[in-house]
């Protein structure tokens, strides 16, 4: 089949590629067709395999036409995306949409556009000598306490409050709940059963801490909660929800001293051991933590002399698999999430997203052009050194590192995390990062900087 081709881009990362086949082609793949038919078709009057040409023209010549075209147009597709010719800024990364369907038409050539959106285009003409700054922290006493008090918990114990107390702030409760209707009907997947949370925490999607403090085991309450225009789930709705308290726990929690130390592991044998271990663990998740604030740092400066046209198809992956990531955290599934908090509530929270998901598309094409323009790569060696990092960090064998990225097939991903480490390693030479501003660590982790 002769196909003539031409590809024009188009804004947005996407192209148009527009395709024209001799009306020869056309001409013979309809006698093809019409061949075919005319030994199988059954039309009344004739034998099967038996009906005449023109007969078969005059009562299907026109859905015939149709069904050449459309095999042409797949033939033609097909052929043309084989072709090794094309690059990735010219190969399809979402599905050629037909502009439109062309006429049957035998006497002449036929001619049809896709649209297709493509690998977008991305040239880095700047990525040394930039300046960046980012925020003075350091380790204090805080820090350690506030840690030594998230083990204190996770080391509490929980005991069985007595029938007819009452629950308070603090106190592990165990829930039933769901969303009524106006008739007091439960509405459809907005039912939970035997959720946990510690009260006071306002880990839950409807916040009913308030509601249900004071509440006893076994009790039942209906309510009605008005949230204020700015929250997050239900910005001014007013939700009637019922909770039943099926278990309610109080915490507690141990002594901070040396048998605390000696419970949390035997390596400690003092509660300054802990603390000193504590200290020694925050400095080295501050050392990383500050790594990555200057590449992201000088990343940024990077995409801003870097402009870069994302194609909605790619955007719409990162958004559709955060989507789903939240739905897991919350125990559904897709469908799930868009019914517990209302379609035009998730479509606003996915718009929300789109700045900084764009924004981390932007950087991961930037990092990866730059490692290919550099020509970064790593041997075996580099990635037996990278195990070798891994199991020294998480404080076991080589082997059992070795045994999780091959058994999970994701040697290749420690591969390509192993050349960005590498990039930015150089990107850190070559570029300049100032201490600027004093601040906490906690303000650090929580992204506040």
């Amino acid at each position: 089949m002769n196909i003539t081709k031409d590809i024009q881009r188009l804004e947005k990362s996407s192209v148009k590629l527009s395709i024209t086949i001799g009306k020869d082609d056309v001409r013979s793949e309809y006698d093809e067709l019409l061949a075919s038919y005319s030994k199988t078709i059954q039309i009344p009057g004739f034998r099967r395999g038996k009906v005449p040409h023109d007969v078969l023209v005059r009562k299907h010549g026109d859905a015939l036409k149709g069904e050449a075209v459309s095999k042409i147009i797949e033939k033609a597709l097909v052929e043309v995306f084989r072709e090794e010719s094309l690059t990735r800024e010219t190969k399809p990364l979402s599905t050629p949409r037909l502009e439109e369907v062309p006429k049957p038409d035998l006497e002449n050539d036929l001619k049809f556009s896709f649209v297709y959106d493509v690998f977008p285009e991305v040239k880095v003409d700047k990525w040394q000598g930039f300046e960046a700054e980012i925020p003075d922290v350091s380790i204090g006493d805080e820090d350690i306490n506030r840690e030594l008090e998230a083990i204190r918990e996770r080391n509490s114990f929980v005991l069985d409050k007595n029938d007819g107390e009452s629950a308070e702030s603090g106190d592990v409760l165990t829930v039933n709940y769901c969303e009524l209707d106006d008739a007091g009907e439960v509405l459809a997947s907005s039912e939970r059963e035997d959720f946990t949370f510690t009260l006071g925490s306002s880990n839950n999607i409807y916040q009913f801490d308030d509601e249900v403090t004071g509440m006893k085991k076994g009790e039942t309450k209906e309510f009605s909660k008005t949230y204020p225009e700015d929250h997050k789930d239900h910005p001014g709705k007013t939700k009637k929800l019922k909770v039943t308290l099926t278990a309610l726990k109080t915490k507690k929690l141990p002594e901070l001293d040396d048998d605390f130390a000696q419970d949390v592991d035997e390596k400690y044998k003092t509660l300054d051991d802990l603390k000193n271990n504590i200290r020694d663990r925050l400095n080295k998740d501050l050392e990383q933590r500050l790594r990555d604030v200057k590449v992201n740092k000088l990343i940024e400066k990077i995409a801003e002399h870097t402009p870069v046209e994302i194609p909605e198809s790619m955007m719409r992956v990162e958004l559709d698999a955060r989507w789903q990531n939240l739905a897991m955290r919350l125990n559904t599934d897709a469908k799930g999430l868009y019914n517990m908090i209302g379609n035009e509530r998730a479509e606003l929270a996915i718009e929300e997203w789109r700045p900084e998901v764009a924004k981390s598309i932007h950087s991961r094409l930037i990092v990866e052009t730059l490692i290919e323009e550099l020509k970064i790569d790593v041997n075996d060696d580099e990635v037996e050194k990278e195990l070798e990092r891994l199991a020294k960090e998480s404080e076991t064998s080589i082997e059992d590192v070795k045994k999780y990225y091959e058994e999970g097939q994701i040697m290749e991903y420690l591969r390509e995390d192993t050349k960005r480490r590498r990039f930015f390693d150089i990107l850190l030479e070559k570029n300049t990062v100032n201490s600027g501003e004093k601040k906490s660590y906690i303000d650090l982790v929580s992204n506040n900087v």
